[in-house]
C-alpha cells in the first residue's frame, strides 16, 4: 500500500547550527516526541554518523514498543535522516529532517515515509494502536515541531 509521506515545516529564531545540533541528536528530540519517549545508540554509537544505529522506545497509552533506526543520510547543517525497522528487521518508516537558514534563524521540515509492507499493517496497527498512522504522524510532526520551537526559543537570552 502506498502512503502519502506526513510532512510539517516551522520557522524558528534561533541560529541553523544550533537546530540542526538538536534534530541530529536522536537522544535529545526523544523530549519533544509524542511517541518516543526514550532514544539509547546501539553498538559503539554515540553520536550521529551514517551508519549508526539506536533504539527508540515509543509508547500510546498503555502500549509500549520499540524500533530500531539505522542512520542514512547526514549533511551537517542541512539534513539528517534514518530508516526505522521492527526489532526483527521489518521496514517500518523513514524520517527526515531538514534545515534552511532565514534572515532571522531557520526553517525545520519534518517528514515521514510510511514503508511498512501490507502484510505487517495489522500487526503494526496492534502493536501501536493507530489504525491511521499517516494522520498520526502529520499530527505528532506538528506537536514535534512546535515543542522543538519553544525548547530553543525559551533558551534564548
Amino acid at each position: 500500500m502506498d502512503f502519502p509521506p506526513s510532512s510539517g515545516r516551522i520557522t524558528i529564531a534561533a541560529p541553523l547550527t544550533q537546530v540542526y545540533e538538536l534534530i541530529s541528536d536522536p537522544v535529545a528530540m526523544a523530549a519533544f516526541a509524542e511517541e518516543t519517549f526514550k532514544v539509547r545508540w546501539l553498538g559503539r554509537a554515540r553520536r550521529p554518523a551514517v551508519g549508526a544505529r539506536f533504539r527508540g522506545y515509543n509508547r500510546n497509552r498503555w502500549r509500549l514498543w520499540w524500533t530500531t533506526a539505522t542512520i542514512i543520510d547526514l549533511i551537517p547543517g542541512r539534513r539528517f535522516a534514518y530508516d526505522v525497522k521492527t526489532p526483527f528487521g521489518v521496514p517500518i518508516s523513514r524520517w527526515q529532517y531538514e534545515v534552511e537558514a532565514t534572515d532571522d534563524g531557520c526553517t525545520v521540515t519534518e517528514t515521514a515515509w510510511i514503508r511498512v509492507p501490507d502484510w505487517f499493517i495489522p500487526f503494526a496497527i496492534r502493536i501501536t494502536g493507530r489504525p491511521d498512522r499517516p494522520t498520526a504522524n502529520s499530527t505528532h510532526i506538528a506537536r514535534t515541531l512546535r515543542r522543538l520551537k519553544e525548547h530553543v526559543e525559551s533558551a534564548r537570552p
